[in-house]
């Protein structure tokens, strides 16, 4: 097995909406905003190679939305998605499998693209789109308050061209790849455990999108049950810390990854460092 993070391209995103009720006189030592109080966030991906599968776990914003969309999100950065795979020798057609954590439109915005024809064709026509039935109903169907994160065009190319599938429940998803299911952020979020070189490496998805969200008070304001957040969260940073497990972390746009600790205050950072680093 190889395991490689896949840049995808950075955004910015209002301060105040990615911490909740915590004040900005705190989250901003972590986190500085600039003068539109934004600040700048990854969207990174990972590629999990076996040989004969190639699995990869969500895949950013895309490119196919239109200007005015992109505007209130300010892309930056040199990376995209095809050209970090590209540069990692893959290409598109090499993936087997498409791991989507859940389905808001910064994880698989890029997974769908326009064709020559202006027509609406997946990017990864050589794989499976892996979500799982509760929260593929929900972004069918979504709420007032995720409408705009869940975007048609993102969702239903996967199942017309027939490549989507679902996980059923926690547990194994490929040898060495296990599965928690995770609730607060939104239903049935999907968050990958994967054994690699002696290690556990935690793809956290949104259940812990940065170091700066490691406090427990710390939860998103697009959290849509902050209140169950907090009990995932807790019993998550708690077995992280107790493991040893490395935390792969998909937003945050300083480090990739890093390791926890137990404190007289709680769980509390480590260390972090970049994936390629580490191993």
């Amino acid at each position: 097995m190889k395991i490689i993070s896949i840049e995808t391209g950075n955004f910015k995103l209002d301060g105040g909406a990615m911490f909740g009720v915590v004040p900005k006189s705190l989250w901003q030592r972590t986190n500085p905003a600039d003068e539109r109080n934004l600040c700048s966030w990854a969207m990174r991906s990972m590629l999990v190679d076996y040989g004969d599968r190639k699995v990869l776990i969500d895949n950013g914003i895309g490119d196919k939305q239109s200007d005015n969309f992109f505007s209130h999100y300010h892309l930056h950065g040199d990376a995209s998605l095809i050209s970090s795979l590209a540069l990692n020798g893959y290409h598109p057609d090499d993936i087997t499998d498409v791991f989507l954590t859940h389905l808001h439109f910064d994880h698989c915005g890029g997974g769908v693209k326009y064709n020559e024809k202006g027509e609406l064709v997946t990017v990864f026509k050589n794989a499976i789109y892996w979500s799982n039935e509760l929260h593929w109903n929900l972004a069918m169907n979504p709420n007032d308050r995720e409408r705009a994160s869940f975007l048609q065009e993102n969702l239903v190319p996967m199942k017309a061209s027939g490549q989507l599938d679902f996980i059923k429940n926690d547990g194994i998803f490929l040898p060495g790849f296990d599965v928690l299911f995770a609730h607060g952020h939104t239903e049935s979020q999907m968050i990958p455990h994967i054994k690699y070189k002696g290690n556990t490496i935690v793809f956290a998805a949104d259940l812990l999108p940065s170091v700066g969200h490691i406090p427990l008070p710390y939860v998103m304001g697009y959290d849509t049950r902050p209140l169950t957040t907090l009990k995932e969260k807790k019993f998550f940073l708690e077995t992280v810390a107790k493991k040893g497990y490395t935390l792969f972390l998909e937003h945050d746009y300083y480090q990739s990854c890093c390791t926890l600790q137990e404190t007289d205050k709680g769980v509390r950072l480590d260390q972090s460092f970049q994936f390629e680093d580490k191993f």
